[in-house]
């Protein structure tokens, strides 16, 4: 298993990755303030490439590889993002990508990674299907196989996004972030454990999908039924990297449901006039449910991802 990054190891990932990333903006609305009685800071990676943090780690990771490795091409499994990410940085760094998606990923999400080139592949009802089909073919065809959550290399990547957010403003005291592998969540706490100890870093992910919060709270790889409509917090089970340094460093993590993570992508549309998806108001949805802990408090929120589609969004409404 690899080392766990450092905040080193991120200054240099920021180095590596931000020639062909946005930095996101953080922003305060009022309406969200006046809702949970605190100072809320809303770091919109849903503004980022291809509407989603997890181009952060993709793009770190490919940047590494050997020769040899790119030579190979890059296998990955994905519900979506993290199968964009994979594609873009393939892209960048010309690198061939094949993304094994569950065969119900959302439309827009397989359009977007067929558009950057990369290969598709639909294989099974879940992202768990999808990873172990994706794993033996690494084996079998030769491929470069990155896992979306065991690499520490995502961690330095997505650990980028929480550097911005205390640059920005270096006095915020609680962090809350969606988990589905958990990777972003691991780059949460890293830095801002290094940068100031005192800092807060809560998880959330959906009772429909809860195998990282069970593993967390276990200490061992718990599995779980995987039924959250909220893409990028569906995983099956925890993942051993992200589990070991969460289990260590991350503070708290929260559940809710996925009716609550609707209501939470319609708060957003209402009082940041953006589109967040469901995995990314899910760090919202938690604030609301433990307001009384963040009153008076200096927050960010992860808006993690924005890509919804029309169906996604009419359904949230209705």
């Amino acid at each position: 298993m690899s080392t766990r990054p450092t905040l080193e190891n991120v200054l240099n990932a920021r180095k590596r990755i931000m020639p062909h990333i946005i930095r996101t903006p953080l922003l305060n609305y009022y309406g969200i303030d006046e809702m949970l009685d605190a100072k809320v800071f809303i770091k919109h990676e849903n503004y980022q490439h291809l509407g989603s943090f997890k181009v952060r780690g993709a793009l770190n990771t490919i940047s590494q590889l050997t020769a040899e490795e790119k030579n190979k091409g890059v296998i990955s499994s994905s519900t979506g993002n993290f199968g964009q990410g994979v594609a873009y940085g393939g892209r960048i760094f010309g690198v061939n990508v094949v993304i094994v998606v569950p065969e119900n990923t959302t439309s827009t999400k397989v359009s977007s990674i067929k558009s950057l080139g990369a290969k598709i592949i639909e294989h099974g009802q879940g992202f768990d299907d999808a990873r172990q089909f994706a794993e033996q073919l690494s084996i079998d065809e030769g491929y470069y196989y990155i896992h979306s959550a065991n690499e520490s290399r995502l961690v330095e990547g997505t650990g980028t996004y929480t550097l911005e957010i205390l640059e920005d403003q270096p006095d915020i005291e609680v962090i809350i972030v969606p988990i589905g592998g958990g990777s972003g969540a691991c780059g949460a706490c890293i830095v801002s454990n290094a940068v100031n100890p005192n800092i807060k870093v809560i998880g959330v992910q959906s009772h429909n999908s809860p195998g990282a919060y069970f593993s967390w709270k276990d200490g061992n790889i718990i599995e779980k039924n995987n039924k959250s409509l909220a893409e990028g917090l569906a995983t099956s089970m925890g993942y051993e990297y992200t589990q070991q340094i969460l289990k260590e460093m991350l503070d708290d993590f929260i559940l809710v449901s996925d009716e609550e993570l609707l209501e939470a992508v319609v708060l957003f549309a209402d009082k940041t006039h953006s589109i967040v998806e469901h995995a990314g108001a899910a760090p919202l949805a938690a604030a609301l449910q433990i307001k009384d802990q963040l009153k008076g408090k200096k927050v960010a929120l992860i808006a993690s991802g924005g890509n919804l589609s029309l169906s996604q969004l009419k359904n949230a409404l209705n």
